[in-house]
């Protein structure tokens, strides 16, 4: 039996919706006062269900018209530690996020850039130079939709 209720779900729901809400307008939506409302809110961020509240930027808005999801395959020859890779491509400022996972590539990434050509800078220059990059894939974002999450 899980320890948490519908109402649980209903505040998770909405947060990932916009997790800038009050408790008071939250609680207004899920039918609670806006003091149990924080106490359930408190009680899922101890409980480490809530691991933080983000701010989504729009990355074309800000001049980054381009998403590259980049599939890394590290060498096979003077193998470089998972760690230094990760240590080195999280420094990149255009790599959005950095993905470790099973398949034919070992990393992959989300880059963004403010057009092709400055990808190919950002893929030249930095991606391709990080320590024990072997094979890289590029696939170019040309659409995303937005899925609700699991909740």
């Amino acid at each position: 039996m899980s320890v948490w209720d519908a109402t649980d779900f209903a505040i998770l729901r909405a947060l990932s919706r916009d997790a800038t809400q009050s408790a008071g307008a939250l609680g207004r939506v899920i039918g609670l006062s806006q003091p149990a409302t924080w106490r359930r809110i408190k009680r899922l961020e101890q409980a480490g269900v809530l691991a933080g509240r983000r701010i989504e930027l729009d990355a074309e808005s800000i001049g980054f018209s381009v998403t590259v999801f980049l599939g890394v395959k590290l060498a096979t020859k003077g193998r470089v530690s998972l760690e230094d890779f990760e240590r080195a491509v999280t420094a990149i400022p255009e790599v959005q996020s950095v993905q470790h996972v099973l398949g034919l590539y070992d990393y992959r990434l989300r880059v963004v850039a403010r057009d092709i050509s400055d990808f190919d800078r950002v893929l030249r220059r930095r991606i391709m130079a990080l320590p024990g990059v072997g094979n890289v894939e590029a696939n170019v974002l040309l659409s995303e939709e937005r899925m609700p999450g699991p909740i």
